[in-house]
């Protein structure tokens, strides 16, 4: 059974009634998928008390929300935010709950936000999906001043409750690390979901997301001539399509150049680009197909990723460069880091993993043990603790940080899949518990 919530012996009426600020869909933006699932998982924990959402808009931006979204926000606007403070003070909500980046907000530095937190009169807790080392004076400004607004903050990564407390001089007993989110999924061999893809015989490896430069989606294509002489039924996917800020401002020419970089190199039977936003089973479905999970990405401080933690916790052995958030998630025998800008080190890697079968497994394994813990259930666990413990007046200081632990790697089975020109038919691993999927909701999330 299912772990309790601290509010699931109330009645509707007295469970929390939860307002999120974010970007939210159908703006295409990878926090806006990450609101809405939190959302989705935490009114799956509060029947009878659905969240309401305050979306953000970029200027002169509208878009067809769903009957959920209360209010948008004009990012440019402070009469715009003025109202919506208005709109929370007025509502019932219990808490406001933000997802915090930089970008989202007008402003320098997203400093729009400070005025709307400055007039709300109701608890807020604030997820910071970005936090930067060394940083300038005026974000070290914004940020502090942000923390010290809400009554309780969140990361995703815990070295980034080192990094506020080294380069921001945050220690707050009021930051708390949740982890990101991820689908749960029963980790069934990726045989199964590449005859449904038409990847039969293929060994697999993907990147995916809102594609731009800084992906560094070129230096492991660079790396690929050398790895398909010797394994010619490699094929590399690139899921998703260009960043819609990229495409407004340079259009498709990152896209264009990788496919004339593919063309050069003679690599058009073993690089395929998917130009769609994907939708959540659409994601889930390709990355069980998965033999490795590719993440070339550039910036050495990214704080988190989506797209990896989507691929930890579908049990994919993964790549990736050594930003901040990859040596976090694959530590401990949990992936391969390569360096930076360095086409020879990703093709070492793939050589690595694609001719030993038995360490890729058991990469495999030790991923989806560890992303247990992320399942989007637990994620809202922790959350409602955090909302709990807020909304009746505990010190934060006293109270013990949720954290779960990954499932014992003894509950799980060794993922049956292709090993490179061949197909091995073992069978897949268990689920958790009542979350258990049938054979034919072999794509569904929990």
């Amino acid at each position: 059974m299912p772990e309790s919530t601290p509010f699931d012996a109330l009645n509707a009426a007295a469970k929390p009634r939860i307002t999120y600020m974010a970007s939210y869909p159908p703006r295409e933006c990878g926090i806006a998928t990450f609101t809405k699932d939190l959302v989705e998982a935490i009114d799956r924990a509060l029947p009878g008390s659905p969240g309401k959402i305050v979306a953000l808009n970029e200027s002169q931006a509208t878009y067809r929300y769903g009957p959920e979204v209360k209010f948008a926000v004009s990012v440019d606007d402070p009469e715009s935010y003025r109202d919506a403070a208005d709109y929370v003070n007025r509502s019932r909500t219990d808490l406001l709950c933000i997802q915090h980046e930089y970008g989202l907000f007008g402003g320098l530095h997203g400093e729009n936000l400070l005025g709307f937190l400055d007039v709300v009169r109701k608890p807020i807790v604030i997820t910071l999906h970005t936090v930067l080392p060394d940083p300038e004076d005026h974000l070290r400004w914004v940020t502090r001043e942000l923390v010290e607004r809400a009554d309780a903050t969140v990361v995703l990564a815990r070295k980034a409750l080192d990094i506020l407390s080294s380069d921001y001089a945050l220690s707050s007993p009021r930051m708390r690390y949740i982890p990101h989110g991820v689908p749960n999924v029963r980790k069934l061999p990726s045989s199964s979901f590449k005859s449904i893809l038409g990847l039969e015989g293929r060994f697999t490896i993907s990147t995916f997301g809102l594609i731009n430069p800084g992906k560094g989606i070129e230096y492991a294509v660079r790396a690929l001539p050398r790895v398909v002489r010797k394994y010619p039924n490699l094929l590399y996917l690139v899921l998703g399509e260009t960043h819609p800020g990229v495409r407004k401002n340079e259009g498709e020419s990152y896209r264009n150049y990788l496919h004339e970089l593919v063309r050069e190199l003679g690599l058009q039977k073993h690089v395929k680009f998917n130009n769609r936003y994907l939708t959540k089973n659409e994601i889930v479905s390709y990355l069980m197909a998965t033999n490795i999970y590719l993440v070339p990405y550039l910036n050495p401080n990214q704080i988190a990723s989506g797209t990896l933690a989507y691929a930890v916790g579908a049990g994919r052995a993964a790549i990736s460069t050594p930003f901040i958030y990859a040596q976090e998630l694959l530590g401990d025998g949990r992936g391969v880091l390569v360096p930076f800008r360095d086409s020879e080190a990703i093709a070492d890697a793939l050589e690595l993993l694609m001719g030993d079968p038995v360490l890729r497994a058991d990469m495999a394994m030790a991923a989806y043990a560890y992303g247990r813990n992320m399942t989007w259930h637990n994620v809202a666990r922790d959350y409602l603790r955090l909302f709990d413990a807020l909304l009746q007046g505990a010190d934060l200081a006293t109270e013990a940080a949720p954290e779960g632990a990954p499932a014992p790697s003894s509950m799980l089975e060794r993922d049956g899949e292709e090993g490179p020109g061949s197909v091995e038919g073992a069978t897949g691993g268990h689920a958790e518990g009542s979350e258990r999927r049938s054979a034919g909701q072999r794509a569904a999330v929990g």
